[in-house]
């Protein structure tokens, strides 16, 4: 069910009109829908039922603190790359014993700010990674409790630039030195063997790269328990996709049947690593039409966001929908959708058809996902402000940036 749709003519979140988000807090502007994290969050839950599971949210998706408290509320998990990740899922009131802990560049205050706070697991990427983190875990007087994150070589299908399970990428152990280095694990007097996981890339729009990736670790999982290495856990990572245009991700139900069916009655627990799918669809930014420039070649419609708010389109040629907060009946135009920042790249949709006017608001859909995370000072432009709707209600979960705040930290030379 999607939570965005028009009412008397006009686009709405829930029960609020786009427009008055726009008229009490300004454009550009993130504006989420409780209702549709919450609907999906339960809806991947729910799908895999009785089977012991842990969904730990993607924090990299989207970091802000009203929506980790969203998602904290409903006893989700957390996935985090950073230290200052994990800060943010504490302040939003998750628990660090649902935490695990990704990334192939952890460091060593990283690490100690993680044991110190108990967290779940640490998903290990390197032979030296493991080291280290022996290393910081006795010198803490902790037991590390880890996860090797094993590369297995699946194509995932996607976008080159968020593939991370092909040989050739930086992630991840590779498949055929993953039993040797757990062998070493066993041996270290701080570190806790718990289980093992993959993550093969973002925007996945088939069952079937996740499948054929979580029966090479339940390989490894056979040979591991033959030499009496047992795991608690199986960790498939995240990736599963949504529909930005075209695209056909599969059912949650679909997904879940699929991983669970190849799990079958073996007494391990499943986590879950979604970002995107959680809260893509519950986002949109919102921004105001500046001016309209019609040219020989294409016109353009100049927006007050730009590729310092969502840079997706610039970096991927990410395509979003792009909806006018109020419809309208008449022809309209191909326009290009940019934004002010002195870049060509600085596009957010090309060749839109629609019946512009300067000061119209536009919604770029499908933007709760690497939008705001993602999001820059380029041009010495203040990130948006942000805003939750529930029902009739809307929260500011984020202020606009001040200038002053940007230059706040800086100093001329003496």
């Amino acid at each position: 069910m999607s939570h965005f749709d028009y009412r008397n003519g006009e686009l709405h979140v829930e029960q609020v009109a786009l427009s008055q988000v726009a008229e009490r807090y300004g454009t550009p502007c993130y504006v989420y829908s409780r209702a549709a994290i919450t609907e999906t969050y339960r809806a991947f839950d729910a799908a895999f039922g009785a089977r012991d599971h842990l969904v730990c949210y993607a924090v990299k998706a989207n970091s802000t603190l009203g929506v980790l408290n969203v998602l904290a509320r409903l006893g989700s998990g957390f996935d985090i790359v950073s230290g200052g990740e994990l800060a943010r899922v504490m302040a939003a009131g998750g628990d660090p014993r649902k935490v695990v802990f990704s990334g192939v560049g952890k460091t060593a205050e990283e690490m100690q700010q993680a044991l110190m706070a108990d967290i779940l697991c640490f998903n290990v990427e390197s032979e030296r990674e493991l080291a280290r983190l022996d290393a910081i875990a006795a010198r803490t007087g902790k037991t590390a409790a880890v996860s090797l994150r094993v590369n297995p070589d699946v194509d995932p299908r996607t976008h080159p630039y968020i593939a991370t399970g092909l040989k050739e990428n930086k992630f991840g152990i590779p498949y055929e030195d993953a039993l040797a280095l757990y062998r070493r694990a066993r041996d270290m007097r701080h570190i806790r063997i718990a289980g093992i996981g993959c993550h093969i890339g973002s925007q996945l729009t088939e069952v079937a790269p996740f499948v054929a990736a979580l029966d090479k670790l339940l390989d490894l999982v056979e040979r591991l328990q033959s030499e009496g290495i047992a795991l608690t856990h199986v960790d498939i990572g995240g990736g599963l996709g949504i529909r930005y245009r075209d695209e056909s991700p599969p059912a949650i139900a679909d997904y879940a049947r699929a991983l669970t069916a190849r799990l079958g009655n073996r007494p391990l627990r499943l986590l879950l690593e979604p970002g995107r799918a959680l809260v893509g669809q519950a986002g949109v930014l919102l921004a105001r039409v500046e001016y309209l420039k019609h040219g020989r070649e294409r016109n353009f419609a100049v927006v007050d966001a730009a590729m310092n708010d969502l840079l997706r389109p610039a970096l991927y040629d990410a395509w979003h929908d792009v909806q006018p907060v109020r419809a309208s009946s008449s022809g309209g135009k191909a326009y290009d959708i940019v934004g002010p920042v002195c870049e060509s790249a600085d596009f957010l949709a090309r060749a839109r058809v629609l019946a512009l006017s300067e000061g119209d608001l536009l919604a770029i859909m499908s933007a709760g996902a690497y939008g705001m995370s993602m999001s820059s000072n380029y041009n010495t432009r203040p990130r948006a402000a942000e805003v939750m709707v529930d029902g009739a209600r809307m929260h500011l979960i984020r202020e606009r940036e001040a200038v002053s705040e940007l230059m706040s930290r800086e100093m001329l030379l003496p």
